[in-house]
């Protein structure tokens, strides 16, 4: 169960919203398997089948195969876990929530805002019934991520203060930093005492700085430099420092991964959002035509709608031979037809 504080602050993320009742395809999986015996094998499929799935989102975006994951869930994890029992329970639960979480973002990333917080939130439980407090803070961070973003900072910043708290057991230091970005970029979107947003991000860098783990493939440990620059950009953009928050983005956006398609493309276009904001209508659609290849690969509605923004708010510039190639290029994406080399 959700501890008091959370299910007094999340609000519109009440357990209530959370309630996934088994559906007939659920309760048939299950007729087959109650005497099946549950094992380190099935832990190790379900942590696997989660890395593929994210593998997937980060390079082709939420919008790309959301109902495999929500199949896998309801075929071969949730029958499972009304049989686990014994010392394998917990591994199991812990796993059952990584996948729940990635079904959560993806649902995010596809614009589906209730579905991510019923996924979220279930990811929180199973997590609590697996005494597994990273991913918990995992998966209350998104929460916080997700209401800062839908407009709601002061439920965010609750959200962000109960990701730390799951933490109070221990943590490594890069999971801690990634956590206090969160809290530093919530504060700063509540409008409140942003002496103090600024003190949690260079607490932030700090940790990062002496993180005593190497970056890792799970979702509690792979915060790494650029992660910071984006919550940086993000956190300066909340307080209004936009030539700040522009060369955080920047930063993010040149060092991300290959494989990191999704979040370079959502970053880059956060970043050509802020250069539209100081009237660099010029500088953005060059970000954008940098970017291309990843804007035609993903699949995101929550890009998809960005991407329209941006074409509203440059069309006094089309006139610019630059905008003009990146107004092209936006077009055929939205059409389906995205040609990289326009």
């Amino acid at each position: 169960m959700l501890d008091r504080r959370t299910t007094i602050t999340a609000g519109l993320y009440s357990l209530a919203a959370a309630t996934l009742p088994p559906t007939t395809a659920t309760r048939l999986a299950l007729q087959t398997r109650t005497t099946a015996r549950v094992g380190p094998a099935d832990v190790a499929r379900i942590r696997a089948m989660a890395q593929v799935f994210g593998d997937v989102d980060d390079l082709y975006g939420g919008g790309h195969a959301p109902s495999a994951v929500a199949a896998y869930l309801v075929h071969d994890v949730a029958p499972l876990l009304h049989v686990a029992a014994g010392q394998i329970r917990p591994d199991l639960f812990a796993a059952a929530a990584e996948v729940t979480y990635l079904a959560g973002w993806m649902a995010a990333d596809d614009l589906q805002p209730g579905l991510a917080q019923r996924y979220y939130i279930q990811a929180v439980r199973l997590a609590t019934e697996a005494d597994a407090p990273l991913m918990r803070a995992t998966a209350l961070r998104s929460l916080a991520s997700q209401a800062v973003e839908l407009g709601h900072p002061s439920r965010g910043l609750a959200l962000a203060d109960a990701s730390a708290d799951a933490l109070r057991g221990g943590a490594p230091t890069r999971t801690r930093a990634w956590v206090t970005g969160m809290r530093a970029e919530a504060l700063a979107a509540t409008g409140h005492d942003p002496r103090r947003a600024i003190r949690l991000l260079t607490s932030t860098e700090t940790d990062l700085e002496h993180a005593d783990s190497p970056p890792a493939i799970e979702w509690t440990g792979n915060y790494r430099r650029e992660g910071y620059e984006h919550q940086a950009g993000l956190t300066l953009l909340n307080l209004g420092d936009l030539p700040g928050a522009e060369t955080h983005l920047a930063a993010s956006v040149a060092t991300r991964k290959p494989t990191e398609r999704r979040t370079r493309a959502l970053v880059g276009t956060r970043l050509a959002t802020i250069q539209l904001q100081r009237h660099r209508p010029e500088a953005a659609a060059a970000t954008l035509l940098g970017l291309a290849e990843d804007l035609a690969a993903v699949k995101s509605e929550r890009l998809r709608r960005t991407l329209g923004q941006i074409r509203n708010r440059w069309q006094t510039a089309r006139t610019d031979p630059t905008v003009a190639r990146a107004d092209r290029l936006l077009s055929s994406i939205h059409a389906g037809t995205a040609d990289v080399h326009v």
